[in-house]
């Protein structure tokens, strides 16, 4: 019987502490102009996984675009031949290259070491 007389009042401490809390994060909103999301909207987006806003989430993914691109014609520049099931990258090919480009008086992107 006696924990009662203390839980009553310790519950009523309790709620108005939450009460005072609500109040106090209410005032903080509104006097520094802040947004507190919800839960929901800071689930992870299978778009969004930065969580990013509007024109930043648009720049980002047409920034990946662009590196996807280039990227792409890199690799499609790079000379392979399939040797035992296998993509190997093609010396024959690369030397060929620079000899072509040291003929033409060019510096040749590729460097002598590289392969």
């Amino acid at each position: 019987m006696s924990w009662l007389v203390i839980l009553g009042p310790s519950l009523l401490l309790f709620f108005f502490l939450v009460f005072l809390f609500r109040k106090f994060v209410g005032y903080m909103k509104k006097e520094q102009n802040l947004q507190i999301e919800s839960f929901k909207d800071t689930l992870i987006d299978k778009d969004n996984p930065v969580g990013l806003y509007g024109d930043e989430l648009e720049k980002l993914k047409q920034q990946q675009q662009e590196a996807q691109r280039h990227l792409s014609e890199v690799i499609s520049k790079i000379p392979v031949i399939q040797k035992d099931g296998r993509f190997q990258i093609d010396t024959e090919a690369i030397k060929q290259r620079r000899a072509a480009s040291y003929d033409n008086g060019t510096n040749g992107a590729v460097k002598e070491d590289t392969v």
